[in-house]
């Protein structure tokens, strides 16, 4: 009899999470977002999470303009905290990670030079992402500036839409790349070797980037939204983070 009633509660359990939920996601976290929900349809196998990626800019305008996300996951805390001043959340922003930057180049660098080897003569390209939409690129320019370097390399900068994207560029188009440090910790970046190919950005040189997650008006009544936005402050959840580079609160 005990065992039919922990089988009839499981099977309750499994058909109230049995859905789909939308989140909007920072660029920089699609590397660990597959993780992440892997270890979350372990304890809600029947919920179909749905990612879309982007700037935290541009995903905040998206939510302003009604788009149909149930929680967002930012780059920084800017943003959650405007959806929730404006009612577009149901949560207080909370700190689920905290990203740091890092340079990368498809060459080796000499990284001795700390933030300095940007003002390498042979240098044409620069890639940061768009600081007017992008955390990341907010913070590589405050790091360039505090650096007393940014002046003289600003004419070089070529601008991304989000930090995935200038992942892309200093592979390609770019010297040197300021990305987010977790996307090294990827399988296909493996190749590129830390203090060749990358070296992580002075931390002292620009404002800790505080990640914010709320859960947003749509889903106040959703429980397998609540149920994902739990599982992003959990233990489980920051030891991934921690394994994607970030620091975790």
């Amino acid at each position: 009899m005990l065992k039919k009633i922990v089988l009839s509660s499981a099977l309750l359990v499994s058909s109230l999470f049995s859905g789909d939920i939308n989140i909007a996601v920072a660029a920089n976290v699609s590397y660990a977002i597959d993780d992440l929900k892997k270890e979350f349809n372990k304890l809600y196998p029947n919920t179909n999470v749905k990612v879309t990626l982007g700037s935290s800019g541009k995903l905040t305008a998206q939510i302003k303009n009604g788009a149909p996300y149930d929680l967002f996951m930012a780059a920084n805390m800017k943003y959650p905290q405007a959806l929730y001043k404006e009612d577009l959340a149901v949560t207080r922003p909370l700190v689920y990670a905290q990203g740091s930057l890092a340079y990368l180049s498809k060459k080796a660098l000499d990284f001795s030079k700390g933030i300095a080897l940007v003002k390498d003569k042979s240098f044409r390209k620069i890639a940061i992402a768009n600081p007017k939409t992008a955390p990341y690129g907010t913070a590589s320019v405050e790091a360039m500036k505090n650096a007393k370097v940014y002046e003289k390399i600003k004419n070089k900068l070529i601008y991304a839409e989000s930090i995935s994207q200038t992942v892309t560029y200093a592979l390609t188009a770019a010297d040197v790349g300021f990305i987010a440090k977790s996307s090294l910790f990827s399988d296909k970046m493996s190749k590129y070797k830390q203090g060749v190919n990358w070296y992580s950005v002075d931390t002292k040189l620009y404002t800790p980037i505080n990640q914010g997650i709320v859960l947003l008006k749509k889903a106040q009544s959703n429980s397998e939204a609540s149920a994902f936005y739990s599982f992003i402050l959990s233990k489980k959840a920051k030891k991934i983070f921690e394994e994607f580079g970030y620091l975790v609160p």
